[in-house]
């Protein structure tokens, strides 16, 4: 018999995906589903953004240059100086997806077996990335009784090994919603150039913080040659079919490497190139709105959790993500119970099962993760589903 890869075989499952068959049954029963599950926005994409595609004048649907188009390179360095970041569009290389620009960043850095440590519980896919470059993950637990917050250096250099050659993060957080303070990137800085690792950073989601600044790792002086920063505009503009992103590093020899890459899988998106150039141009009051819109679901969602008997869930401060403990005894058999036998109101919810954000085994098993990304009275109606649903759950601890 024919046997598929071992990389194949250890490739995960998406937590966030992987119930979505159950989903589509009870929706086929005429339940209600409301999927709290993915960060896809609900907030309309600019219609700017969409014009500049639909007017598009192209003869030829031709490839782009490897690197993205040079026009939205040269834009998207106005976009960050406007954050405080200085770059030139030689750190830039488009990439399709922030996706790509990790695993870029994963293959031009790191060598099969080399290892990263990870803040854990984190985004799920890093996972997957890492069994596609080879690289083992080490994960460094953050908690939620303080929020998830950075732990503490000694945490980090216990792990530190010969095989060390990186430090991974998301800034705010996904799956916990965590924003990093400045002190905390000043330790993040401290390690890897004390012991000469690289810092991945993950910044898809800078425009939604609620309390505190976002601080970039290109904004860390005296590490320039040690960060590699990964950016989307999908969750910035609600745009996540675009699959459009960003690879960003000041290391030249970096750059360098990930541009054979990136010639090797030919050019990025074309179309969706164009509606990110477009963007750079909304007006710079354009996240205003769709802020303060995500605080307002996030507070109603925290309020709302945190009033259920047993449920602890921290307040985050950005993204549209947050981490909740349940009085559960198994997130997988909840998440998947909850959408085959159970409805309240005719409509039931979809989380995503916090295991998944998790790499060490056993970690994440009473929690799950919810993405605040339906209107006020959707999630107000998921909250009154789960409240009764935790109630009746056969396998309910306290």
């Amino acid at each position: 018999m024919i046997k598929i890869s071992q990389r194949g075989s250890s490739m995960p499952s998406s937590p966030i995906r992987k119930l979505v068959p159950f989903a589509e049954a009870a929706k086929k029963k005429g339940t209600t589903v409301y999927h709290l599950n993915i960060g896809q926005p609900d907030i309309v994409t600019p219609e700017a953004c969409m014009d500049a595609v639909r007017h598009a004048d192209m003869k030829v649907l031709e490839y782009s240059h490897s690197a993205g188009n040079e026009s939205y390179r040269k834009k998207l360095t106005s976009y960050y100086a406007k954050n405080g970041i200085e770059v030139s569009s030689s750190d830039i290389i488009v990439t399709t997806g922030g996706s790509e620009a990790i695993l870029f960043g994963f293959m031009a850095c790191l060598d099969a077996g080399d290892e990263v440590i990870i803040p854990e519980p984190f985004y799920a896919n890093y996972n997957g990335f890492a069994v596609q470059a080879g690289v083992t993950v080490v994960p460094v637990k953050s908690h939620i009784e303080n929020g998830f917050a950075l732990p503490p250096i000694e945490a980090f250099e216990q792990l530190i090994t010969p095989k060390t050659k990186a430090i991974v993060i998301c800034n705010p957080n996904n799956p916990t919603g965590y924003l990093y303070s400045e002190s905390e990137m000043e330790l993040l800085k401290s390690i890897v150039i004390k012991h000469n690792l690289f810092l991945f950073s993950d910044e898809a989601y800078r425009e939604f913080c609620y309390s505190g600044k976002h601080i970039s790792a290109l904004q860390l002086k005296g590490a320039e040659d040690n960060v590699l920063m990964m950016d989307t505009i999908s969750k910035r503009y609600s745009a996540c079919g675009g699959r459009i992103g960003a690879l960003v590093s000041k290391n030249k020899a970096v750059m360098e490497t990930a541009m054979k890459f990136a010639q090797a899988r030919l050019s990025p998106p074309s179309f969706a190139q164009i509606l990110g150039e477009a963007a750079v141009d909304l007006p710079n009051d354009y996240f205003d709105a769709t802020k303060a819109e995500y605080q307002r679901r996030r507070d109603v969602l925290i309020e709302r959790l945190n009033n259920i008997s047993g449920v602890f869930c921290p307040n985050p401060g950005g993204a549209f993500y947050a981490i909740a403990r349940l009085p559960i005894d198994d997130c997988d058999t909840f998440c998947q119970w909850i959408l085959e036998s159970f409805e309240y109101n005719g409509g039931t919810v979809m989380m995503a099962p916090a295991t998944g954000f998790y790499s060490t085994p056993g970690l994440g098993k009473n929690e799950v993760r919810l993405a605040y990304v339906l209107n006020e009275d959707s999630i107000n109606k998921a909250m009154d589903c789960l409240a009764e649903a935790l109630k009746v759950y056969p396998g309910k601890t306290n």
